[in-house]
């Protein structure tokens, strides 16, 4: 990427968190609290993007990386009394921890099988939440106690903290994404995607490359959790569920894998697309399965991902 190119980048991203930062003082509460939910989810599907838009890695277990920073948190306030700081950084780093145990097993096997594999460790964490349902609430979840949703002594309930709290969360989700796209890192990840026979013969440990790549994707996707939890007062087995596994997966194709950027554009398109039609069909998810055909026909890349390839070839 020549200089000028990184310039313009970095001042595309700069300019997202700002307008982003603006739009708190512009939109009406029920946007600005729709806004500040979409930051905590984009930033789950820029964890999602890590290991699948850069590294090649399609996982369908990503939910339980999300619940184990979500239930860490919401666990720790319930029973231990822990504030939301130390929520956030159990959070994070429960995330890490599981997908590197996880990554360990299942970096064994590529394609199908990894999917697969993935798939069965995030169903076991699954009913792992209703094996210990007299801690967890099960199904039903449980409600993470005012007292410790607290952040340096501003509470996370006022919805101008919440919202800032979920811009910072998001722009350091983007600073990360930003600095592995352009790192030689990101491009060993980009080499493991495009030809990981090739990576191997280069002298690259792979598999290490591709635990990298799942252990930062958890500990964002454990810190996106952990602050969902925080920001809205709830602990669910939702969050576990195949479903939010499969979310941050269409979020990234419909904005584009492999873009800093797409994760956001495809939360915050996604989102809308089902608030705006569930006001007049249950079937809401049929409404973006058409939307996702369309995309798929005009940009087969996803948003962003289209973008660069016809008239922006500098986005990262």
């Amino acid at each position: 990427m020549s200089r000028g190119s990184f310039n313009k980048a970095a001042a595309l991203h700069l300019s997202a968190v700002g307008v982003l930062f603006a739009l708190h003082f512009i939109l009406p509460d029920y946007h600005h609290g729709n806004l500040a939910r979409i930051m905590v989810l984009a930033s789950f599907a820029m964890a999602y993007n890590i290991s699948f838009g850069y590294t090649g890695l399609l996982s369908l277990g990503h939910a339980m990386f999300f619940a184990a920073g979500l239930y860490t948190a919401g666990l720790m306030a319930q029973f231990a009394g822990l504030g939301a700081a130390g929520g956030i950084i159990l959070g994070l780093a429960a995330g890490f921890a599981l997908a590197v145990a996880v990554g360990c097993l299942a970096l064994r096997t590529t394609g199908v099988a990894f999917m697969i594999v993935t798939l069965m460790f995030a169903q076991a964490a699954f009913l792992t939440i209703f094996y210990f349902g007299e801690y967890t609430r099960g199904d039903e979840g449980f409600i993470i106690p005012s007292l410790q949703r607290h952040l340096f002594g501003l509470s996370l309930a006022e919805p101008a903290v919440r919202y800032f709290v979920a811009l910072t969360l998001f722009a350091l989700c983007v600073a990360v994404s930003y600095g592995v796209a352009r790192s030689s890192l990101g491009r060993v990840f980009a080499a493991i995607r495009e030809n990981e026979e090739r990576t191997r013969m280069l002298g690259y440990n792979v598999f290490l490359y591709k635990l990298a790549a799942l252990a930062i994707s958890g500990a964002m996707a454990g810190a996106a959790g952990a602050a969902y939890g925080l920001l809205f007062g709830y602990v669910g087995s939702t969050f576990a569920s195949i479903q939010y596994s499969i979310f941050p997966l269409l979020w990234v194709l419909m904005g584009g894998a492999a873009t800093v950027l797409g994760p956001f554009a495809g939360t915050l398109l996604m989102f809308y697309l089902v608030d705006i039609s569930s006001a007049f069909t249950t079937a809401n998810m049929l409404i973006v399965g058409l939307a996702l055909i369309g995309l798929i026909l005009f940009f087969p890349k996803g948003i962003l991902g289209t973008l660069r390839e016809r008239v922006a070839p500098w986005l990262p």
